[in-house]
């Protein structure tokens, strides 16, 4: 699909440079390059994987402090990425429109930007950069499911998954502080999940009150809801009404403080990674995206 997208690109004017990916992980590597050697003006050709790899080589760790560049990619100034979603979850474009690789070819030719906040993990073996959502719990245990047994079904995995994670539905503590609360809150739940765009799983909105310039994380928590419960309210997560069950509550933060005794799997904008999280902050409009 790639070819027929780039000749339209072209055709409205926009002069791009094609690299290829070799292996997971790849874009990281020619982001961060690219963006030494001068280059502020990026496409994601994929899913939510491709952009999440694209923006963790635009905001390295070492790129970023306390001075007048902080939160901008290397401390050269801010970077633009704008999208071709061609994979299989594409989830961060659908708060801008349901139209996928149309709208986003339009936007590009248009050159429409906007301004987009980029949320940063500090864990036990580093830091990562995202700007979708980070999740632990019922999603996460979802992706896993969907990384390992069923990645080549495409949406139709997302399903297959969420009904296994229901069969072996576990509800536990992931205890978190927010904003500097003077207690961690250890209560066993469903799920955590800190946001900056709406949309997860294709067209899942776990967390309709989010916003991407806002400068806050949308936290979403949902607490230990049983197995009957979960079912009868599953539709609440695809439109969003999930946050009005008794036991959903969501506060739009600048931090979290995390609180755990050992790693865990964590889905951050369609990829599956374990990790020993620590905090959690926001670069308020750090990238500027085509959307």
């Amino acid at each position: 699909m790639l070819g027929a997208a780039l000749e339209r690109l072209r055709a409205g004017g926009v002069v791009v440079d094609v690299v290829e990916t070799q292996n997971a992980g790849a874009a990281t590597g020619i982001a961060r390059e690219a963006y030494g050697r001068g280059r502020r003006r990026f496409i994601a050709v994929g899913g939510d994987g491709t952009s999440y790899e694209v923006v963790n080589g635009l905001f390295p760790e070492a790129g970023e402090g306390n001075g007048p560049h902080a939160g901008k990619a290397g401390g050269g100034g801010r970077p633009t990425l704008g999208f071709l979603p061609l994979g299989t979850g594409n989830s961060f474009l659908r708060d801008f429109s349901d139209r996928g690789v149309e709208h986003a070819i339009e936007s590009l030719i248009a050159g429409r930007t906007q301004t987009c906040d980029v949320l940063r993990l500090q864990h036990r073996g580093g830091v990562i950069h995202y700007i979708n959502l980070l999740s632990v719990g019922f999603p996460a245990d979802v992706a896993t499911l969907r990384a390992r047994r069923f990645s080549r079904q495409g949406e139709l995995g997302y399903f297959i998954s969420i009904f296994l994670g229901l069969a072996r539905l576990r509800r536990r503590p992931f205890p978190v502080r927010v904003d500097g609360e003077r207690e961690f809150d250890r209560r066993r739940c469903l799920f955590l999940t800190f946001n900056n765009s709406k949309f997860t799983g294709g067209t899942m909105m776990i967390a309709p009150k989010a916003e991407v310039n806002s400068g806050l994380i949308e936290y979403v928590r949902w607490g230990a809801i049983g197995r009957l419960g979960l079912i009868r309210n599953l539709p609440g997560l695809y439109d969003g009404t999930h946050i009005e069950h008794r036991l959903a509550e969501r506060k739009a933060v600048k931090q979290v403080e995390f609180d755990l005794n050992a790693p865990v799997d964590v889905m951050v904008d369609g990829e599956v990674l374990t990790l020993h999280c620590e905090e959690l902050g926001v670069l308020p409009g750090a990238l500027n995206v085509v959307a």
